[in-house]
């Protein structure tokens, strides 16, 4: 397994937000975290990127703790974090953004020459200042990572992103509000419901399960 989170524990404040939840994901899978909202889903990716601290229980990646450690050291070592709110920088350039992402010192195949042969749009406007349309900023926030390793993907409306990505073989857990999407782009998925795992299984498994998918994601 490239990930596993082994029964996590966390907290916002007092309130026991993620309880129990363990999962795993394997070299080259997408696996999908699905959920309504409030679930945990973002919780335990930003539980894996070291931004939500976590009491008991352990994350490792390829074999080795990372739990607690610095979201620096975490994306250091080979992990990338798409945020739903993208944080682009808009008076920098589309290039700008490129090469600030570069200056963390990872290392890799991912350079901004072969962004701009994966997403076209953003090389027409590398010189130019990154005031995108919604979809553009989600293609330039996924660009800024190197795709190297895990990369824990907040995705809205970037199905033909997520299939590129993973045509390459690389490994991404998934959080998709649209459930449809996210099991016809992901291998394996995890149910989430008030912070605990309520299901899981390969995406068939899931669709078969008729009383789970109506109970926990209302479709």
């Amino acid at each position: 397994m490239l990930l596993e989170l082994d029964r996590v524990n966390a907290y916002y404040d007092k309130s026991h937000v993620l309880q129990d939840v363990s999962l795993e994901v394997g070299a080259g899978e997408v696996v999908a975290l699905l959920g309504r909202n409030g679930s945990g889903r973002s919780t335990t990716c930003k539980a894996v990127m070291g931004l939500v601290a976590v009491k008991t229980g352990a994350i490792r990646f390829h074999g080795k703790p990372v739990t607690n450690r610095t979201p620096f050291a975490i994306a250091q070592a080979g992990i990338a974090f798409v945020p739903e709110d993208r944080r682009i920088f808009p008076n920098l350039t589309v290039g700008e953004n490129l090469r600030l992402a570069a200056l963390a010192g990872r290392k890799g195949v991912w350079t901004e020459k072969r962004v701009y042969e994966y997403f076209a749009v953003l090389g027409e406007r590398k010189d130019k200042p990154a005031k995108l349309s919604g979809g553009e900023q989600q293609m330039l926030a996924i660009a800024r990572e190197p795709m190297e390793g895990l990369a824990p993907l907040i995705a809205r409306n970037v199905e033909e992103v997520v299939r590129t990505i993973r045509s390459e073989g690389n490994t991404i857990l998934l959080v998709e509000q649209n459930v449809h999407v996210a099991m016809s782009l992901s291998d394996r998925g995890y149910v989430l419901s008030n912070g605990r795992i309520v299901g899981s299984g390969t995406i068939a498994e899931l669709r078969a399960d008729e009383a789970m998918m109506q109970r926990y994601l209302a479709v």
